[in-house]
């Protein structure tokens, strides 16, 4: 994959926030914002596993993403659609590397969930399980580059 290319879409995952999560389960799709942090392609997020995002994981792990911005003007849009897994996070060693990942982006979250003292967060973090989505195809547009531009990243087994 081109150096250039990866760089442009690590950059873009690490300086935005949010994801645009679909999910699907008996046949009935379902659309989801979730806050995230990336390391390198991996992007981890943590939700309630109640919620209906990660019941739908829970019996159907493809998913798809995007990222972006809200653009008004066309010929600035920018952003990342994906398609891949969507893997609850079970292990200890990943749990504690999705937790790193994700206190480097948000420190301050990550403190306010983890503190005691924070009541309502506090309990509500005790709730919630880590995810992590593995990409298996990318694609990058950047009508900046011209109009409809999309390049495509596929991606090999991840680990």
């Amino acid at each position: 994959m081109p150096d250039d290319l990866k760089q442009q879409v690590i950059h873009y995952l690490q300086t935005h926030n949010t994801m645009t999560l679909a999910t699907c389960a008996n046949q009935v799709p379902w659309a989801a914002t979730v806050f995230y942090a990336s390391e390198e392609w991996k992007l981890y997020f943590f939700s309630a596993p109640q919620s209906r995002h990660c019941q739908n994981l829970a019996v159907n792990a493809r998913v798809a993403v995007t990222i972006q911005e809200d653009y008004k003007d066309w010929r600035r849009i920018k952003g990342i659609q994906l398609e891949g897994t969507g893997l609850l996070v079970d292990s200890t060693l990943e749990k504690t590397k999705a937790m790193a990942v994700y206190a480097r982006k948000y420190p301050e979250v990550i403190k306010l969930f983890t503190t005691p003292g924070s009541g309502v967060f506090y309990q509500a973090f005790l709730k919630v399980k880590f995810y992590c989505v593995v990409p298996e195809k990318l694609y990058f547009i950047d009508n900046e580059q011209g109009f409809g531009k999309r390049q495509e990243l596929e991606f090999r087994e991840q680990a």
